[in-house]
């Protein structure tokens, strides 16, 4: 039978702060054709005032202290998910996944999708992987109807662990490639606000200041690199470390730590202060991590046309050779980054056309492919599961390319 009015889904996410699987939400939201609730499992962070902005009810329902603490929350979740009549719960993260699962199959909705944003090969959303973690994620993920994995990698790591392939959807992040187009006018103003000469080589990194990212290695490797400067766009637990290590090295005054910004839409009237700016006054973006689910900083970089350095980006690895000549993957640790730092100096401004396989993890292309997984949720049968999908019967193989 046929629902009478349109979708209504529920997002539950663990934060909204500006990290990655934070603006993958808001982005999705602007292009899911089906009316939107979110929870965030914290307090209000900067993603969570923009989809307010943008007209999509946010509810906080912070978790406390402790699993006795955090288990009283279900119930919470439960009344809420009951009074919105959901004909879908979408989760995001792992607390949310964990929680909002269990809360879904309570309060009786039988189709509920999960995001995989953050599984690496040691930790999940930065959490060791512990055989008790793994046993409370894998109970978890039997409540849902599917599992989504954001690359390939993630969808090889999920059936490691147990999940069967039936259960695993790929829909890879998406970006709108359009709002990091680079402007020369937005360089020279974000050059301005921020009081860097026009000249000045300036090194950028985005993401969250989390030690997995290493932004520690771009610290030291702009510290053996003479007159370049660094930018690091993020927030986290990191920051105090990477300023007094900035400080120890003697390069406080060309390290500067910008917060959090909203990078999945540019600023309706200043570009030059949100990320599409900042990435304009960059010369080449770095990604030092140690480990990664996705890469979205990566492709926001290719997308403003900047040199990419990686370690670490299955976005990336994922593409055929060739497919992205102004992304460069490099050894682990600051004596390469400050190498390959030293060689792009050398070179000067550069900006590269933006590579078609861009396209691939276009944001439109990934919201078509949660739709249908979407509309076969709440259509099969009493059961509850979703058949194996033309998207999972089209899951590349361990290495392959994605999408």
């Amino acid at each position: 039978m046929g629902r009478s009015r349109p979708m209504r889904v529920l997002h539950i996410i663990s934060r909204l702060g500006a990290g990655g699987a934070e603006q993958q939400l808001r982005l999705l939201l602007r292009h899911l054709p089906v009316r939107c609730d979110v929870i965030a499992l914290s307090g209000p962070g900067a993603i969570a005032h923009a989809i307010r902005a943008d007209g999509i009810p946010v509810t906080h329902v912070p978790l406390g202290a402790g699993r006795e603490r955090q288990l009283t929350t279900v119930p919470r979740l439960v009344r809420i998910i009951r009074s919105g009549g959901y004909d879908l719960v979408h989760t995001h993260l792992y607390r949310a996944c964990v929680l909002g699962r269990i809360a879904a199959r309570l309060a009786g909705v039988r189709a509920v999708i999960a995001t995989e944003h953050s599984l690496g090969e040691r930790r999940i959303d930065g959490r060791p992987l512990t055989a008790a973690l793994r046993a409370r994620y894998l109970a978890a993920e039997r409540l849902g109807s599917a599992t989504v994995a954001v690359s390939a990698a993630v969808a090889d790591r999920l059936r490691d662990w147990g999940v069967p392939n039936p259960r695993i959807h790929l829909v890879p992040n998406g970006i709108d490639a359009r709002h990091f187009r680079f402007e020369p006018a937005a360089r020279a103003a974000a050059r301005a606000r921020l009081g860097l000469p026009d000249r000045a080589f300036v090194v950028g990194g985005v993401g969250r200041l989390v030690a997995d990212k290493r932004f520690d290695a771009a610290v030291r490797a702009v510290a053996e690199v003479p007159d370049t400067r660094l930018l690091l766009v993020g927030e986290g637990p990191e920051r105090p470390a990477l300023e007094d290590l900035a400080a120890r090295l003697g390069v406080a005054d060309r390290v500067r730590l910008l917060g959090e910004r909203d990078g999945a839409v540019a600023p309706p009237d200043d570009r030059p202060a949100g990320l599409p700016g900042l990435l304009a006054a960059m010369d080449v973006l770095v990604s030092p991590s140690t480990e990664e689910a996705f890469g979205l900083a990566a492709l926001e970089g290719l997308a403003a046309g900047l040199p990419v350095l990686h370690t670490v980006c299955p976005a990336l690895d994922e593409l055929p050779a060739g497919a992205v000549p102004g992304a460069r993957r490099i050894a682990p640790g600051p004596a390469a980054l400050a190498d390959a730092l030293r060689g792009q100096a050398a070179a000067g401004p550069l900006r590269f056309p933006v590579p078609d396989a861009i396209d691939r993890y276009d944001i439109a292309r990934g919201a078509r492919r949660l739709m249908d997984l979407y509309d076969r949720a709440t259509t099969c049968g009493p059961d509850g599961c979703l058949r194996v999908s033309p998207i999972s019967r089209r899951m590349p193989r361990r290495g392959a390319p994605a999408g």
